[in-house]
């Protein structure tokens, strides 16, 4: 897809730090590398090792994390008094297969692709680095910019948590983030105020017990009836137990126990996801699960061992930052560029961020406009429409520089 012209947004020439054609071009590539070559949680040492390159050839000096992987990068130095303004992307991969088959930057890795486009991110925020480094060689930009290029978003609980502990926060009074929404089209951003994704922890279960034969359940603790109840039983009572307005709700994905038809197995093993849209339900939610599955479990005389892995909160959008980024969106591209978006019930580490300063994450629209089917999220065949990644990088630089002057 050809680079598009200034001439085509209007809005753009009200504030400096457009995105050069030859710098859109190189995005893109960029970005196809990345594509080409993902790498999981904690792993991104190729990926780290491309971002600290390109920003060292803009005479920036990176610094990686002392976890091994990801960097921040300061635009500026910060004086120690006003705070500075953070730009956060992922960078990590998915352990699925790219199922792209005519596409020349499919995945070169088995079983790993981009499939959440943590790869436009990283184009986005490196971008806007290399935008707002020029705007600070000529005196344009009154306000330092930190870049955060983040490890492990995949991970439960989020690589943002361990990240935040490196001290990438120092300085920092606000961070902005997007991500890629296949239900969007390119050129346009969804915003809302307010939680925007939902928490979302993991559930592990054993349930153990006597068991025997068929024939004879009586004698046994019937587990594959007990895993049965809980399965069906604990979604039931947690939902009766909360604010219906909270979304808390249980899903499992897998359930195992048991291998001969005439023989009631002693052990089964049940895992899941909790999600809920409510920052304060889901502070509950531990309490209120466990309390029911060990309900269930004992009613049908099966001793239970829960493993609750705490996940990830909602990301909760602070409403000045929210307007920031509607206002930086709207200069660039005018009103209809922006567009509410609902609540998605994903999880996104981001969330650890906005538990210490304030912030807002926007949905990046990058379906090719017009397409009606799309692909969607952790899907092999996930894939945008590129020109969303100067649309990033635009709404980022017109935010910084919004923001330095506010």
């Amino acid at each position: 897809m050809s680079p598009e012209s200034e001439a085509d947004h209007p809005g753009e020439a009200a504030l400096p730090g457009t995105l050069p054609e030859a710098l859109r071009a190189e995005l893109v590539e960029f970005r196809r590398d990345l594509h080409m070559h993902p790498e999981l949680g904690n792993q991104e040492f190729r990926t780290t090792a491309a971002i600290k390159a390109r920003l060292e050839k803009a005479g920036l000096k990176p610094r990686v994390l002392a976890i091994g992987t990801g960097l921040i990068c300061d635009i500026g130095e910060w004086d120690g008094k006003r705070p500075m303004l953070a730009l956060r992307a992922d960078i990590d991969g998915l352990p699925i297969p790219d199922t792209k088959s005519e596409c020349p930057y499919r995945s070169t890795v088995p079983d790993r692709a981009h499939a959440c486009g943590h790869d436009v991110h990283t184009a986005v925020v490196l971008g806007a680095g290399l935008v707002l480094a020029e705007l600070h060689k000529r005196g344009q930009l009154p306000r330092p910019v930190r870049l955060l290029f983040q490890p492990a978003e995949e991970v439960l609980p989020g690589g943002a948590a361990e990240v935040v502990e490196c001290g990438v926060l120092e300085g920092v009074g606000q961070m902005l983030a997007v991500h890629c929404d296949p239900k969007v089209d390119a050129g346009k951003i969804g915003l809302r105020q307010g939680a925007i994704t939902s928490a979302c922890d993991r559930l592990e279960i054993a349930l153990d017990g006597p068991g025997g034969h068929t024939a004879r359940p009586h004698l046994t603790t019937d587990l594959v009836t007990a895993a049965a109840r809980v399965v069906t039983d604990v979604p039931a009572l947690v939902a009766r137990r909360t604010d219906a307005r909270s979304g808390l709700a249980v899903t499992w994905g897998r359930i195992e126990s048991g291998h001969a038809p005439n023989v009631i197995p002693q052990h089964a093993e049940l895992s899941g996801t909790v999600r809920c849209l409510d920052l304060d339900a889901w502070r509950q939610a531990p309490d209120v699960v466990v309390a029911a599955i060990d309900e269930v479990a004992n009613l049908h005389r099966a001793k239970s061992e829960i493993n609750y892995i705490r996940g990830v909160p909602p990301v909760v959008n602070d409403p000045a930052s929210t307007e920031l980024m509607r206002e930086a969106m709207t200069a660039r591209r005018g009103a209809d560029s922006v567009e509410s978006t609902e609540q998605s019930l994903g999880g996104e580490d981001f969330s650890w961020y906005l538990e210490h300063v304030p912030g807002a994450m926007a949905r990046l629209g990058v379906r090719v406009p017009g397409d009606r089917v799309g692909r969607d999220l952790h899907q092999g065949d996930f894939d945008v429409d590129e020109s969303a990644i100067a649309v990033g990088v635009e709404l980022f630089t017109a935010a910084a520089i919004l923001d330095a002057a506010e």
